[in-house]
């Protein structure tokens, strides 16, 4: 019998939900045996080689290559999971959210207390670059998500009780200490 096959990214946050999951601690030999990671960071897979059964999601949408990657794994996993704030609510990113984008780009490239070295007053515009979005966008406006789990970033044991469930097919029971907030 096949594993599941799990995947996961991170979009606009600060890769705090990817350390979560390292800090299962020796688990991760476990999770490891479990399932078979794809499109990960963990195993530097960088596309999708197949259909997977559960996709990790952090960090909210603030450009439009954070939206492709959000709908490509959307395409690609059967289950959805939001993880964090970022990506459940925008998290600190979204907190741009109430600045119109040419003032950001103003701030960030020729106002800001950093900006003495761009003399010629250049805003980057190449068109390899992402655009970025109005605002932050959590993941449930881009796509359908199926499960959320808080904390910024969540707890491990939260991470592992909730993937245990999914893989095993079994409803999550997730007690108050795993969910709560210090």
């Amino acid at each position: 019998m096949s594993k599941p096959v799990l995947a996961t990214t991170s979009l606009a946050g600060c890769f705090g939900c990817h350390m979560s999951i390292l800090d299962i601690d020796e688990r991760i030999l476990t999770l490891i045996e479990l399932v078979e990671f794809n499109k990960s960071p963990i195993n530097d897979i960088k596309t999708f080689t197949k259909q997977c059964d559960i996709g990790l999601i952090e960090g909210g949408c603030c450009n439009s290559e954070n939206v492709h990657v959000l709908r490509d794994f959307r395409k690609h996993c059967n289950i959805l999971v939001s993880l964090g704030e970022c990506a459940i609510m925008g998290g600190l990113p979204a907190m741009r959210n109430g600045i119109l984008i040419k003032e950001c780009f103003h701030e960030a490239y020729l106002n800001g207390p950093s900006t003495t070295a761009n003399t010629g007053h250049i805003i980057p515009n190449d068109p390899e670059l992402p655009c970025l979005l109005d605002k932050v966008y959590p993941c449930q406006e881009i796509v359908r998500i199926d499960y959320y789990l808080p904390g910024c970033p969540p707890r491990a044991d939260l991470i592992w009780e909730t993937l245990v469930s999914l893989i095993s097919g079994k409803p999550a029971e997730l007690p108050y200490e795993v969910i709560k907030f210090d």
